[in-house]
């Protein structure tokens, strides 16, 4: 369902909740291992907080790209070309987008993201930079293929997913994102994403553990959005904020530990977690050259160029949609 400005507008019941949050949610506090989607974290007051968390001195990511999105923009221009619709998967405020945009001279801009009233408060401010580039926002769940508006159909698409968000998931939702993309852009579509690399793990931990305290509050702010859309009442004060490196699957974790033995009950259902356990609200998953071109690869996108940054903290890939092959 759209309306007449092309946002598709996320499935709620009666009372306004997401449905499926709702079923993420007590899918999730069920298993024995308590887990959410990283997904929904990013609610008005989780975007904010994670547009806080960019600007904090241990969080290197946003720094990074930045570099390579500013000192790039000739590469770019002359890889991706100009008159592209640019299609950007969790656009959040858009920070980044002005230097690709300027860069390439794009058709359109078609900023997609769950959360719609800052995603419509980010595509109002770059259409005030922009004023002659035609903004189209769609408010969806960019993990599963999303209709574009009819106003790009007939341009040539550049997928943006910067910010290595593709790290927030496990390999095999990884993979049916990327395939996601590849059919919501099309067969030679290309795609620009960032992946974040392998490092010293005191410099990973302290980007999701800053001093201030602003990760532990993004993570708190899933559960006291729990309480609120889905009548819950987990008790935050027993909760703890906590990143780890799992060595195993090259990936930081954020979990919120138990302090305590509680129970507590979400949308009527009651449930248990004893001292030491955990929910697990994060993954963050860091790559190096192999590895990112195996997942691109195994979705469908052939990688074309790769840049990193000055300190080779960061990589941003671009690849190219090819048509499926059965053979080599």
């Amino acid at each position: 369902m759209a309306n007449n400005d092309g946002l598709k507008l996320v499935d709620k019941d009666e009372s306004g909740v997401d449905t499926k949050f709702r079923a993420d949610i007590l899918l999730g506090l069920s298993q024995a291992q308590k887990a959410t989607p990283a997904r929904w974290l990013y609610d008005d007051a989780g975007s904010q907080l994670f547009e806080d968390i960019t600007q904090l001195p241990e969080y290197y990511p946003t720094r990074a790209e930045t570099e390579i999105l500013s000192s790039q923009g000739a590469s770019f221009a002359e890889m991706i070309g100009e008159g592209r619709a640019v299609v950007e998967f969790g656009s959040g405020s858009s920070v980044k987008t002005p230097l690709l945009l300027s860069a390439i001279a794009p058709a359109a801009y078609v900023p997609l993201d769950i959360s719609g009233d800052f995603l419509r408060a980010a595509a109002a401010d770059l259409a005030q930079k922009f004023p002659g580039l035609p903004v189209h926002p769609v408010e969806a769940d960019f993990m599963r293929q999303v209709e574009l508006p009819d106003a790009v159909a007939g341009y040539p698409k550049l997928g943006f997913f910067p910010g290595s968000t593709i790290g927030n998931m496990v390999a095999r939702t990884a993979v049916d994102l990327l395939r996601n993309m590849r059919e919501t852009l099309g067969v030679g579509a290309r795609l620009l994403i960032g992946m974040d690399l392998i490092k010293d793990t005191g410099v990973l931990i302290a980007a999701y553990d800053d001093a201030a305290g602003v990760t532990a509050q993004f993570n708190y702010n899933l559960v006291r959005r729990i309480n609120r859309e889905l009548g819950g009442d987990i008790p935050l004060e027993h909760l703890r904020h906590e990143a780890r490196w799992n060595d195993d699957n090259a990936r930081i974790e954020m979990h919120l530990v138990a302090l305590s033995d509680i129970t507590f009950t979400v949308d009527g259902r009651g449930f248990a977690m004893k001292a030491g356990e955990t929910i697990h609200t994060e993954n963050s998953h860091k790559f190096n050259r192999r590895t990112s071109n195996m997942l691109l690869l195994a979705s469908g996108w052939e990688p074309q160029a790769r840049w990193l940054d000055s300190a080779e903290q960061f990589s941003l890939l671009l690849a190219e949609a090819k048509p499926n092959r059965s053979a080599p």
